[in-house]
């Protein structure tokens, strides 16, 4: 197997292989961002590929890029939280943390 590490790794929008998405390389990765969670990729609908920042080679032929599906975040905990009794139970808060 041919040696990657030195080559870029680019994502296209399936059909658009002009404009690169997201570029990095095989280690770090190339980072897709601003899909909304929840969002579903299809196995397809982006595609990688390698090139040669000195030139020497062409770009590789495109490889679909597997289905994902966005996950959404959580909220943050709670902290600091503030309980003030009261005659038949409590009211909490979230206190600050300034």
């Amino acid at each position: 197997m041919a040696d990657t590490s030195s080559l870029t790794l680019n994502v296209y929008k399936k059909g658009d292989l002009k404009t690169a998405i997201a570029s990095g390389d095989n280690a770090q990765g190339a980072v897709i961002t601003k899909l909304a969670a929840g969002t579903v990729v299809v196995a397809g609908d982006y595609v990688a590929t390698h090139t040669d920042p000195t030139g020497t080679l062409a770009e590789s032929d495109p490889a679909d890029v597997p289905g994902f599906t966005v996950p959404k975040q959580k909220a943050p905990a709670p902290t600091n939280l503030v309980v003030t009794p009261t005659a038949d139970g409590a009211t909490i808060a979230a206190g600050t943390t300034e």
